[in-house]
């Protein structure tokens, strides 16, 4: 009898056979197709989780079946590391957040080691090292010099006690207070870093169909850039003051019965009377406690205050009153909307809250134009009424017509518009990449020369629970020379956004840290050129659908704005997208601790071995759908790879009675070809009892067994045979049996003879 299968031996055994043998290491060959697999990279929280386990076994697999396939393959891995967290783990321990990270990183590359993926660990890329980030302050100035980067006052979260901006993850609750401290955020104008992501919203719209990604990412990114195109009509107040709106239905202006600024527009102060400051600048404070996602939710009860002010409807020449609501918002259009409650939604709500007029200025489908119960859209039906010299106009092509028409009259011009803003990547806190620029009195603002990069963060700050960044309090850091003038100048203190970092890894992991402690310079590549010509791009990038408007967005981007600069000739970063759905407790709920249903990983490695984990992953349903965690489905895996070891060692208690000599060859066979397609979901097994059968080459690296389909035929096919649509009998023939031979023998069957009863043929489905 053999030796039991034992998956601890075996796998930590092959684990160290393959890194001894480098049989991962990943190198260029002309000889055969390329493909580059990348998983979105994780950030170091300590420990590896069954979202991890699910996001890289499926991806591992599919690499290792690329290779037997003939491909070579790229598979990297590596460390998305800045972040809040390390951040707010070094305040609670006193440590550097980098102690935290590094720690953090050294435990979960003994976890990932333990999947036997096929990672290629000798290109792991850490965003959070300083031979990494001196290249993403080298595309800090590569944006800076091409004016892609470029700084303004923008509105932020603003803790009042803690004296700083928070991050989107830093407010917390329904009522939107700090984490640290516990007090109310507002919003406040500060002057921060951007990029133009918005010069290239059509581009990252309209290049979506050239890439095989999942439809939802693209519908959620085309939501999320929000492309509309309409009209930009100049109103003006009572002050005289042009106050600019963008509509999509410039058809309506002629029902527009009051106008609505966002709380933050740069007009309400000057149009807001005495009598209602007061309400205005409490309504405004409210407004400011709460982010765009919560004022814009389509289920919000929607609310204003009137600001005592009015404005002159350019088209009809009527004074409207000028309210202020926080469902609209400074980051999408002007800030400032025309009211036309008859024909929209939420205007109508609003309008029927505070009792404001509604004026019909389209006919119904069926020429109806009495009052309105609810907002009739008549975005397709109808004609207008009411509006001047278009009275009669069919809907269906008045957009245009009034456009043309504005434009004549000078009073506004056909124009596009999207929600999308301009990417932010200031944070005020240390862990994330040097934001390379100093602040002179003389010469203003610096960009830090190439040849100095990186900015290197200092490693004795001092974390301190003010929320503010330490960075502001190192003089070591902070205080600098001009790098023009030689003067007193100081550092700028913010760090970038992760997102940063992370929009750029695909081409870290190329040639790692390529260039390493050499100095920069504006025409260096980031990475060896003749191995970046060879991968890239990304062929098959997998990860969570929640990144689709942010990481996804910025890494398209990112990669448009290098070609512009020549750094890529390619438009888009990655090819194909395929997202995982979420592995769920138990009870078919959510895992999280309160509920007492997280399931950790590594228990059920030591307890059945990573080859069992990764198999039940791999069949618990499909990828981008996930489900709940069973224990029974787990331990038929394991009955599996049990039953497996004991066909091919032979054990009596596993094997099928002695085989005749005269079928061993095929019995031979029949092994391999299962070995060779359990091996890109089984690695350890599979190559374990590979060398059982005698082999002394890798199983991972034999090519995929490729079916005889002549021999896979049918012998003989059974053809059902129907009466008026009812099954009265069946043939047994050889397959591609002619049509007529078919028929003649269908007629003589005894049973079809009978219902037949003697009568004729009508009509004959089968032939």
């Amino acid at each position: 009898m053999s030796e039991r299968y034992n998956p601890a031996a075996i796998e930590t055994k092959w684990q160290t056979v393959w890194e001894e043998q480098g049989i991962d290491k990943t190198q260029m060959d002309e000889g055969k197709p390329k493909w580059y697999a990348l998983t979105m990279l994780p950030y170091p929280s300590g420990d590896l989780h069954t979202g991890h386990w699910y996001a890289y076994t499926p991806s591992d697999a599919a690499a290792r079946f690329k290779r037997m396939h003939g491909y070579n393959v790229f598979f990297p891995i590596g460390f998305d590391a800045f972040g809040l967290p390390a951040e707010n783990a070094a305040i609670k321990r006193g440590a550097h957040p980098a102690q935290w990270t590094w720690a953090n990183i050294a435990r979960m590359r003994t976890q990932l080691r333990r999947m036997g993926a096929m990672w290629a660990w000798d290109s792991e890329a850490v965003s959070a090292d300083p031979e990494y980030y001196k290249w993403s302050q080298w595309f800090f100035r590569k944006f800076y010099d091409a004016g892609i980067a470029y700084r303004e006052y923008a509105p932020v979260d603003w803790c009042p006690t803690c004296n700083t901006t928070l991050a989107r993850e830093q407010v917390w609750g329904d009522d939107r207070h700090c984490e640290r401290c516990g007090t109310p955020v507002i919003k406040k104008n500060l002057e921060q870093w951007k990029f133009r992501i918005t010069n290239y919203a059509d581009e990252l719209l309209d290049d979506m169909a050239q890439i095989d990604w999942p439809e939802r990412v693209k519908g959620d990114a085309d939501q999320w850039i929000g492309r509309s195109i309409g009209a930009e009509v100049t109103f003006h107040t009572e002050q005289g003051d042009p106050l600019v709106i963008f509509t999509t239905r410039p058809d309506t202006l002629w029902g527009a019965t009051f106008m609505v600024l966002a709380p933050e527009h740069a007009l309400v102060d000057s149009v807001t009377t005495v009598e209602y400051r007061s309400a205005v600048a409490a309504y405004k404070a409210q407004a400011a406690r709460m982010d765009e996602i919560e004022r814009g939710a389509a289920d919000k009860e929607k609310t204003g205050v009137f600001t005592g002010g009015f404005a002159r409807n350019p088209v009809n020449g009527e004074m409207i009153p000028i309210w202020i609501a926080d469902y609209v918002m400074m980051g999408y259009g002007t800030g400032a909307i025309m009211a036309v409650p008859a024909h929209d939604e939420r205007d109508f709500a609003f309008a029927t809250k505070y009792q404001l007029p509604i004026r019909r200025v389209i006919t119904g489908p069926d020429g109806a134009t009495g009052p309105l119960a609810e907002a009739y859209a008549g975005k397709e039906d109808g004609a207008m009424i009411n509006s001047g010299p278009f009275d009669g106009t069919p809907v269906e092509g008045a957009v245009t017509k009034v456009i043309q028409w504005l434009e004549e009259k000078n009073l506004g011009v056909g124009a596009v518009n999207y929600r999308l803003r301009d990417w932010l990547i200031s944070r005020q806190r240390m862990w994330g990449a040097p934001i390379p620029i100093i602040y002179c009195p003389t010469c203003g603002v610096v960009p830090v020369p190439y040849e100095e990069l990186p900015v290197l963060l200092p490693d004795d700050a001092e974390f301190r629970p003010t929320g503010e960044s330490p960075l502001k309090y190192h003089e070591g850091f902070r205080y600098v020379k001009c790098p023009t003038c030689g003067g007193d100048a100081e550092r700028e203190t913010d760090t970038m956004d992760t997102f940063m970092c992370s929009s750029w890894y695909q081409y870290a992991d190329v040639s790692l840290y390529w260039k390493k402690g050499e100095p920069l310079k504006a025409d260096d590549l980031p990475w060896d050129k003749e191995k970046g010509d060879y991968w890239l791009p990304v062929d098959q990038y997998t990860g969570g659908i929640e990144h689709a408007t942010m990481h996804l967005l910025y890494t398209r981007f990112f990669t448009k704005a290098l070609r512009d600069l020549g750094v890529v000739n390619f438009d888009e970063p990655m090819q194909r997208l395929f997202n995982q759905g979420m592995i769920l407790g138990p009870d078919g709920e959510k895992m999280s601790k309160s509920r007492g249903n997280v399931i950790n990983p590594d228990e059920f490695v030591d307890r059945y071995g990573a080859d069992t984990v990764r198999g039940y992953l791999m069949f618990i349903g499909p990828w981008d759908m996930g489900g709940p965690w069973d224990m029974n489905a787990i331990e038929g895996v394991h009955r599996f790879l049990h039953r497996v070891w004991g066909v091919v060692t032979d054990d009596p208690q596993m094997t099928n009675p002695t085989l005749d000599p005269n079928i061993t060859p095929v019995w031979n066979q029949a092994i391999r070809s299962l070995l060779l397609m359990m091996a890109p979901i089984f690695p350890h097994i599979s190559e374990e009892l590979w060398h059982v059968e005698g082999n002394t080459s890798s199983v991972h690296l034999q090519r995929w067994p490729e079916a005889d389909l002549e021999k896979a035929q049918e012998d003989e096919v059974v053809v059902v045979v129907q009466v008026n649509g009812k099954v009265r009998d069946k043939l047994t023939v050889a397959p591609g049996t002619d049509a007529t031979v078919l028929r003649k023998q269908a007629l003589a069957l005894e049973n079809v003879t009978r219902w037949m009863a003697g009568k004729q043929v009508q009509r004959d489905c089968g032939a």
